[in-house]
């Protein structure tokens, strides 16, 4: 794969990002996706609004986007300062081990280092999941004790 480029989605890639949401979807074994239409509004909503409810990052190979991250900033971490909360870090089968997934990573930590008062980056991770061995490859550890909760409110 040719040089990657990561860079912040943007108004024009509503109809690559909605789309990558579905792969995410039927990653996770979804059978039931969402309408096309239905993603492309809420993707716009989350993404562009004033203020954004997240921030998005696509990840190119080629000029192809090949990947994406989708996070925003919460508060409370340590202290009082915050964290920055990576929600979903997505890269299309045929491009994977070759560099997206650091590639983002890469520059999610650049986010937060500069952010002033950004204190960590967080995420979760599915149990049974290629991602927990692509995350110690870069040198993370797992954090025990934490208990996830989930209640669906639609």
């Amino acid at each position: 794969m040719s040089a990657l480029v990561v860079r912040d989605a943007e108004p024009h890639d509503l109809a690559t990002v909605a789309t990558l949401i579905e792969e995410v979807e039927r990653h996770y074994g979804a059978t039931v996706i969402q309408p096309f239409d239905e993603r492309l509004q809420q993707v716009e909503n989350a993404l562009f609004s004033t203020p954004p409810l997240a921030y998005g990052l696509l990840v190119e190979g080629g000029g192809v986007v090949v990947g994406f991250a989708a996070y925003s900033f919460l508060w409370p971490a340590a202290g009082s300062t915050h964290s920055l909360f990576l929600k979903e870090l997505f890269v299309r089968a045929s491009a994977r081990r070759l560099g997206a997934g650091t590639a983002l990573m890469t520059h999610l930590q650049k986010i937060a280092e500069e952010r002033p008062d950004c204190s960590r980056i967080e995420w979760q991770t599915e149990h049974d999941s290629e991602a927990r061995t692509f995350y110690r490859s870069l040198g993370f550890t797992e954090l025990e004790g934490k208990v996830n909760y989930r209640v669906e409110v639609r």
